[in-house]
C-alpha cells in the first residue's frame, strides 16, 4: 500500500503554478530578498507575496527577517517530502521494469548455440 504524506498534495499543487515554480528554481540556486524574486516578473510586489506565501505554507520554502528585508530560502526539509515519493515511485517502477524483462527474457526463443548446448 503506498503513504502519502499529508503536505504531498498541497506541495504539488503549490508547484504546478508556473510562476511559483519559477521562484523555486531560482531560490535553489541561492536565497533571495522578496525583492529580488519580483524583479524579473511582470507582475506586483503584493502578487509575488501572494506566491511566496502559498509556496511557505506548502512547505517549499522558508521566510525569514533580515534586517528590514525579507529573505526566501528553499525550505529542505519540506521539499523532502516530494523527493522522497518521487523516490518511492522510482523505486515502484523500476522493480516492475525488472519484473517485465525478467519475464521477456524467460519468453524469449533460444539463440542456436544455446540450443546446441
Amino acid at each position: 500500500m503506498l503513504n502519502f504524506h499529508p503536505k504531498l498534495a498541497g506541495l504539488m499543487t503549490a508547484l504546478s503554478d508556473p510562476t511559483r515554480l519559477a521562484i523555486v528554481e531560482k531560490l535553489s540556486l541561492t536565497p533571495l530578498s522578496v525583492s529580488e524574486i519580483a524583479a524579473p516578473f511582470d507582475m506586483s510586489l503584493a502578487a509575488i507575496v501572494q506566491h511566496i506565501q502559498v509556496l511557505e505554507k506548502a512547505g517549499a520554502v522558508r521566510t525569514f527577517k533580515q534586517g528590514r528585508t525579507r529573505r526566501c530560502i528553499i525550505d529542505t526539509a519540506g521539499m523532502a517530502v516530494l523527493k522522497n515519493w518521487l523516490t518511492d515511485r522510482e523505486r515502484f517502477w523500476q522493480g516492475q521494469f525488472d519484473n517485465l524483462e525478467a519475464i521477456l527474457d524467460a519468453e524469449a526463443p533460444k539463440s542456436i548455440e544455446e540450443r546446441d548446448t
